[in-house]
């Protein structure tokens, strides 16, 4: 119960921290901006703590299958503080800030090619747009998207090596997929595999779909918002990870598919 509860302090502190780091970072900070961050820490601590305090979560999905979420937490945390750091580099150079720079551009340039997710998010930009801003979002694309990578990869690499999920022992079902429901009919695997290819194929076709999205509604969506760093960080951002987050669910919950068919085989040889 203490160490539960311990655990659940430690993680609600670096969701604030999260959420944090932008406002805290950028000198450009408005009152308006922080009181809305705050609001947002308070609201995402609290519910980090109540999901990891108690013995059952009611939203959080492999919860005691690490290190799927850390590893999807560190992801978003790297990409967030990169972003921080090379938009206050624009206010305030340093040595932290020109290495940010000159990372991200090394790697925007390693991965910025035609028909890439980061050629086609740029495109959502209007023809007036500042090369500045050009710059900024082409930067900030590259950073978010290969820290989305990296951090799919690192995932495969525990699922095939480290034997996840069970690698410390059985795999609880009803606790790491809370809002899956095996009673609301159909065989449990069939239903894993399906959810775990809408998953996959969401997550494979997002960083093209959202800037499409964009560009048709431009009349109510302005892409002229991302000049704004705090949006440039945060839309960026969840436009590259949520596709992954996606992506490692569905081979997570294929997984776990395999792993259940696995036991009724065992389970009807024996």
């Amino acid at each position: 119960m203490i160490s539960r509860v311990a655990g659940a302090i430690l993680r609600a502190v670096l969701m604030v921290l999260l959420v944090a780091t932008p406002a805290v970072l950028l000198p450009d900070t408005t009152t308006d901006t922080a009181q809305i961050v705050v609001l947002i820490c308070v609201v995402a601590g609290l519910f980090t703590f109540m999901e990891y305090s108690s013995r059952s979560p009611s939203l959080v999905e492999f919860r005691d299958a690490p290190p799927f979420n850390r590893i999807r937490f560190g992801a978003l945390f790297i990409t967030v503080l990169m972003l921080s750091f090379i938009a206050r580099g624009e206010y305030d150079p340093s040595t932290i800030t020109r290495l940010a720079s000159a990372a991200g551009n090394t790697i925007t340039n390693a991965i910025d090619f035609p028909y890439s997710p980061v050629r086609i998010l740029i495109l959502i930009l209007p023809d007036d747009a500042s090369d500045q801003l050009m710059n900024d979002l082409r930067i900030a694309a590259g950073i978010s998207y290969l820290c989305s990578l990296f951090a799919l990869a690192v995932f495969v690499v525990m699922l095939r090596l480290a034997g996840w999920p069970a690698r410390n022992g059985t795999f609880n079902f009803w606790i790491n997929l809370p809002t899956f429901d095996p009673t609301a009919g159909g065989d449990v695997v069939k239903r894993l595999e399906r959810d775990a290819q809408i998953n996959l194929i969401l997550g494979f076709l997002l960083p093209f779909l959202i800037p499409a999205v964009v560009t048709l509604t431009s009349s109510f969506i302005n892409p002229m918002a991302l000049s704004n760093h705090h949006t440039l960080i945060w839309t960026v951002t969840a436009w590259a990870f949520l596709p992954a987050s996606l992506l490692m669910r569905g081979i997570a919950l294929s997984h776990v598919a395999v792993m259940i068919s696995r036991q009724r085989a065992r389970a009807a040889s024996a």
